[in-house]
This record gives structure tokens, C-alpha cells and sequence, in this order.
């Protein structure tokens, strides 16, 4: 992977936005954490930092609230050491949750917290209305007679009033429906995008997932479809890597499944990424690479070298995790929608192995038995890690596939020395392992090819035996 110069693609006439929002559910980012951040930003190339953590509660429960002494001062740090290392600090609020677009005395409150982070060195805003209700107060439906007609005059308004104090400043602005699905499911009222179309200044940038919230592939097509209504390039707001919905995963593979062309049909890409900041070098390095060049985007290659520079983070106090170990293991949490190729092939393995008789399986047992150990022993060596916010990071969910590749070996030995004889583990205990309200919640539904849900066989009772549910209550 070569190295990380600014070299993204112009969009519009403005100046194309590559970087980071800090956007997802969960506890923000500490201070440290954020410099870490710009750092890695700085050296891969990025430049656009937007500050929006959905539970810092002055971003959007207690929007109208002003700061405090201690807090601006916190803040004020954060858009200097942005531009130390010139990158472009972009301050989001969120007022989605509670605003009376027609109260004077709110609109004010919008304006006084814009004019508090300007005067902290900020010259960049956002305004969110994302994951709100998709109706309004009636007195504001009489005015205005839609949602996204009144998103839009607030959002005007607080344009010309920023642009007025800062001739050169970007407002960017997140939809009700900020994905196709939503769009299609008329989130926000018919007709919401086309109105954002008419009637959001042109100057003002507009955020969009994709067809998803996560979307596996954003396509040229896809997004010049949405131009037709919004009547500019839209801003990704990628949650490819995003992990706040599942806390049980993390995802360290490359920036894939968006050809590079889609570049040139964008005003910038800007990923909402792991909640847990060390886990996002490979997600962030490759989004640099990503938005360099022109040759077709290979992105597995762009993961190994990654994966290969991120690998000196991994020094250990014991054994040492080899190079081809860290993406043994970062395949297992790769992107939402695949494996990477080698733990493809590990649980296929496993598959084969389990839905065939001992006495056929031959070399294949004993090659599964090393590929698994090797894996188990990684995610133990884990704990031996020098870095301990990135042990910390790694911990449960290292230690989670631990137990997994424990249990498949133990079922594996037992099968290949007498594959009548029933397989038990004294370390995986009923009620100990996958046990918790959660996990017999999950087995109750099954989910199909189309996503479709049905009831799964056995929920009606605690041993999994088909029962009904009566039989199964107390």
C-alpha cells in the first residue's frame, strides 16, 4: 500500500470530504482516543471530522442546552488539534428528537449553540434529523405542511445565518429517510426527497447511507438515481464498519463493495465506524486507499497490507502473533455480510465435517483440528497483548470464538475416536454457555434466505422439542 498523500476527487465544485463522523450509539470517544484518531486520518490522507455522537446528550437529547465552561474547553481542543494537523472539525446537532420549527424561541436556542462552537474555532455544522419520528407538531403541519418542508426552512435558515459569520463554511444536513429503504418506505411523508430537492439550498450537503442503513454495495447507478431528487451529489455517510447494533462483533476488513467511479458522483465518503476506536486502523487506511488512484479497487489486497502495518500494534508479552494469525483473525470479523476468505473456508470446513460420517473424513478431520487450534490459540495470545485498550477492545469477542473453536475440536476428537458416543464438554454447561434471556430469545425465530421470519423448530420449549407454547409456560 503506497503512502498516504490528500489526494481525493473534486465533487461540485466543492471541495470533496473524505474522513470520519463520529456517529454511532454507545459511549463517545475519550480525547485521547479522538487525537489517536486524527493522527491515523492525518497520515492515510483524510481531512473531515464531524463530531456527532449520538449519546453525548448535548448533541441531541439536551440540544438547546449551552455547554459548560469545562465542556467548550474540551471541545475547543478538539477543533485545534483538527487543525494542527489540518484536518476540517465539522460540529454536528441533532434536534430531531423534540424541535417546534415554528417557535422562534427554539430556532434561537439552534443559533445560539451554532454560535457557541463558533466561537470555539468551528467553522464547519451539521444538522441531523436521522432515527426521529417521522411526523410533526400540528402546529408546525399547518405552516409548513410536510416534514421535510420544515427540516428545509430551518435548515436555510441556519445556512445563511452560518455563511454570514463564516463566508466559507459547510453545512451539512442528514435526512429523515437517509437510506433507499427508507425512502421507499415513505419515512418522513411522500414525497419527502423531492421536496429536499426543491427546497434545500443547493449549497448545503445532504448525508446518505445507501440503499441500506448498512449497505453491502453503494453503486454508480444507485447514486445517480438519487441526484435526479436531490438535485446535487450526495454525502456518504458509510456504516459499512459500524458495529453499535451488535455488540457482539466488529468489523476490521477493507472498504469494499463501492467501485472507485463512485467518487466522481459524490461530494465525499465519511464512514461511521467501530464503536471501539483501536479496531478501526484497516477500516480507515483502506478508505485512504480506497480514494487514491484509478486502477479497479482491489480490495483484499488493500486488507493484507493493512492488516500488515497494523499488525505492529499486536506485540505481546508472550508468544508473538504472527502476521498470518492477526488475519486468520480479523477474517472471522470482516464486514458485516461475509468472512473473509480464510475463515470462509474454516467454517465450511466445519460444515462439511458435521453434516458427514467420522469414517469418511479422512485428512479432512485432522487438517480442520489444526486450522481450528491455530485460531483458538490466537484469540488465548490475545489476552497477552502489550497494547491493553486494544486488548480491551478485542477481549469478549476474541474470547467468544475461543469457545467456539474449543467446542468444535472437542466435538471433532470425540467424533473421530468413537462416532456413536455421544460428545459433552465440561466446559460448555447448560445455562453457563450461550445461555442469558437474550440467546433464548434468538432461538424462538428463525430468519430466512429473504429475510423473512419464522418460528423456529422447538420454540416452544426449553429443550428445543417441539411443544407448544402452553405446554412449555410455568
Amino acid at each position: 500500500m503506497p503512502d498516504a498523500q490528500t489526494a481525493v476527487p473534486p465533487a461540485s465544485g466543492r471541495r470533496f470530504l473524505a474522513g470520519v463522523v463520529e456517529g454511532f450509539y454507545g459511549a463517545p470517544w475519550t480525547r485521547g482516543e479522538r487525537f489517536a484518531l486524527f493522527d491515523w486520518m492525518a497520515a492515510f490522507g483524510l481531512d473531515t471530522y464531524v463530531y456527532a455522537p449520538k449519546d453525548d446528550l448535548k448533541h441531541r437529547v439536551l440540544w438547546r442546552e449551552p455547554y459548560s465552561t469545562d465542556e467548550a474547553g474540551a471541545l475547543e481542543a478538539l477543533v485545534r488539534a483538527c487543525g494542527e494537523r489540518g484536518l476540517r472539525f465539522v460540529y454536528a446537532l441533532s434536534p430531531g428528537l423534540d424541535i417546534r420549527f415554528a417557535l422562534d424561541a427554539d430556532r434561537a436556542r439552534l443559533r445560539a449553540r451554532v454560535e457557541q462552537v463558533i466561537a470555539l474555532g468551528c467553522a464547519h455544522v451539521a444538522l441531523l434529523f436521522d432515527d426521529i419520528p417521522g411526523s410533526l407538531h400540528p402546529d408546525d403541519l399547518a405552516r409548513w405542511g410536510s416534514l421535510a418542508a420544515a427540516q428545509c426552512d430551518v435548515a436555510n435558515d441556519a445556512f445563511g445565518w452560518l455563511r454570514a459569520r463564516r463566508p466559507g463554511a459547510r453545512l451539512l444536513f442528514c435526512p429523515t429517510p437517509y437510506c433507499g429503504r427508507m425512502a421507499r418506505a415513505q419515512l418522513g411523508g411522500p414525497g419527502y426527497l423531492e421536496t429536499l430537492g426543491r427546497q434545500l439550498d443547493p449549497g448545503i450537503d445532504v448525508f446518505w447511507t445507501g440503499p441500506e442503513i448498512v449497505s453491502r454495495e453503494i453503486s454508480v447507478a444507485h447514486v445517480r438515481e438519487l441526484q435526479d431528487l436531490l438535485r446535487r451529489m450526495p454525502l456518504l455517510w458509510d456504516n459499512l464498519h459500524a458495529n453499535d447494533y451488535d455488540g457482539r462483533r466488529f468489523f476490521c476488513g477493507p472498504y469494499a463493495g463501492r467501485p472507485r467511479a463512485v467518487r466522481e458522483d459524490v461530494a465525499g465518503i465519511l464512514i461511521n465506524p467501530n464503536c471501539e476506536l483501536p479496531l478501526n486502523y484497516v477500516p480507515l487506511r483502506t478508505l485512504g486507499a480506497f480514494l487514491r488512484g484509478s486502477a479497479p479497487w482491489d480490495e483484499r489486497q488493500a486488507y493484507l497490507a493493512a492488516m500488515d502495518e497494523w499488525h505492529s500494534s499486536f506485540d505481546t508479552a508472550g508468544q508473538p502473533i504472527e502476521v498470518d494469525d492477526l488475519v486468520l483473525l480479523g477474517d472471522c470479523f470482516y464486514l458485516p455480510f461475509q468472512e473473509g476468505s480464510q475463515a470462509a473456508a474454516l467454517l465450511e470446513a466445519a460444515r462439511r465435517l458435521l453434516t458427514s460420517d467420522p469414517a469418511g473424513w479422512g485428512d479432512a478431520g485432522g487438517a480442520f483440528r489444526q486450522q481450528a487450534g491455530r485460531l483458538r490459540d490466537v484469540c488465548a495470545r490475545v489476552a497477552e497483548l502489550r497494547d491493553r485498550r486494544l486488548f480491551h477492545a478485542l477481549s469478549r469477542r476474541a474470547w467468544e470464538l475461543r469457545e467456539e473453536m474449543d467446542l468444535l475440536l472437542t466435538y471433532v476428537r470425540c467424533k473421530e475416536q468413537d462416532a456413536g458416543a455421544p460428545c459433552q464438554s465440561d466446559f460448555h454447561l447448560p445455562g453457563t454457555y450461550r445461555g442469558g434471556m437474550v440467546a433464548r430469545l434468538q432461538h424462538l425465530l428463525r430468519q430466512q434466505p429473504d429475510g423473512t421470519f419464522i418460528p423456529a423448530a422447538g420454540a416452544g420449549t426449553e429443550d428445543g422439542r417441539p411443544g407448544s407454547a402452553a405446554e412449555a409456560a410455568p
